[in-house]
């Protein structure tokens, strides 16, 4: 029997994680709903067909592999029955990067720390990459004041609809959290959540290849990696995906305030669901994380992570988190990966740390 379950594993991000564990000399299960589509995926290696959450975690509790790979959103609705399961079979880690499925995650930490288990959360081009750039910039610093996050990804779309599952994500990222209403934006401030505008505190990027990128204030899991991280009690964290326009921004508090109200929340997520995307080309030739981290006593820290495509990264890291695992090399408790595994992790998955200013932006 396989030691690494993916769950979703007939997915795009499943199907790219699956390969990325190969490159690493394991050769994973594929779990999921659809038997053909499994089958078509992983040819002669292991599936485990399994209709829903509950049948994913009954399996688990079965068979009890020795990681499991979450692939498969909302992860607000996936993950906690799924490392609740987890607790009593292996290791868990997934690729949400939203606020909510992070806060229940990391808040089950004392749980797998008392079971022996290690929990990771955010193994993924957004929830990895920055918080990588913040862990290096600390190193060797005290606790910093500020910190701001940019996320600049670029994705490869393979085109097909977005699906229940991302739709289920994007809608419903935001509910119950501390700090702000329901669809409203956040940012730390005096080391708590705090309300904040969503595609707010708007910054112009120059890249290190030297082109430009906007960039706006959005609430994703990054945010609290970039906290724990760093300690900092002030932390922004913004992505180019953000909506940024003063058009958008105007909108915005409109839109989100209707989706307080539950048939228009579900008519958003059947709607968004549904909804076909052609295939894309990648926009720019790498993706970029940036952090920025100031201290009390002046001193300015920023510092970037080129990595190539988002989702070949995501894969790479979800990957690289599970081999670790599987040797042994986690820790009792819930982590995001930097958090866990120290910079370096991004490294190990093709990304590069540049420093501006510095002679030929060499690596640190």
């Amino acid at each position: 029997m396989s030691e690494v379950w993916i769950l979703g594993g007939a997915g795009r991000t499943g199907r790219a994680t699956a390969a990325a564990l190969r490159r690493r000399g394991v050769e994973p299960t594929l779990v999921g709903r659809d038997a053909g589509r499994l089958a078509e995926t992983a040819g002669a290696g292991r599936k485990v067909v399994a209709g829903d959450v509950e049948g994913m975690a009954a399996e688990i509790r079965r068979q009890r592999p020795a990681v499991v790979v979450n692939t498969v959103g909302p992860f607000t609705r996936t993950a906690e029955p799924l490392v609740r399961a987890c607790l009593a079979a292996g290791h868990y880690l997934d690729l949400a990067n939203d606020l909510a499925s992070f806060t229940t995650t990391l808040g089950l930490g004392d749980a797998a720390a008392a079971a022996g288990r290690t929990v990771v959360t955010g193994a993924g081009f957004g929830g990895a990459a920055t918080e990588s750039v913040v862990v290096k910039l600390c190193e060797g610093r005290g606790t910093p004041d500020r910190v701001r996050t940019d996320m600049i990804p670029s994705v490869a779309l393979e085109g097909g609809v977005t699906g229940e599952a991302l739709a289920g994500s994007l809608v419903e990222g935001l509910p119950g959290l501390e700090g702000g209403g329901r669809y409203q934006g956040r940012r730390y401030r005096g080391g708590r959540l705090a309300p904040a505008r969503i595609g707010g505190d708007p910054a112009e990027l120059t890249l290190p290849d030297g082109t430009t990128v906007t960039t706006a204030a959005v609430p994703l899991g990054e945010l609290m990696a970039a906290q724990r991280a760093s300690g900092a009690p002030d932390v922004v964290s913004a992505s180019s995906e953000a909506p940024h326009s003063p058009v958008a921004r105007a909108i915005l508090p409109v839109a989100t305030a209707l989706l307080m109200i539950g048939p228009v929340r579900e008519f958003a997520r059947r709607r968004l669901a549904a909804v076909s995307t052609k295939p894309k080309e990648k926009p720019r030739e790498y993706s970029w994380a940036h952090a920025v981290v100031h201290w009390r006593d002046g001193v300015t820290r920023e510092g970037w992570l080129r990595a190539g495509e988002a989702m070949s990264f995501t894969a790479a890291v979800a990957a690289e988190v599970a081999r670790r695992l599987l040797a042994g090399e986690g820790r009792p408790g819930a982590y995001t990966p930097a958090a866990l595994f120290g910079p370096a992790l991004a490294e190990a998955c093709g990304g590069d740390y540049l420093l501006p200013g510095s002679p030929a932006d060499t690596r640190i």
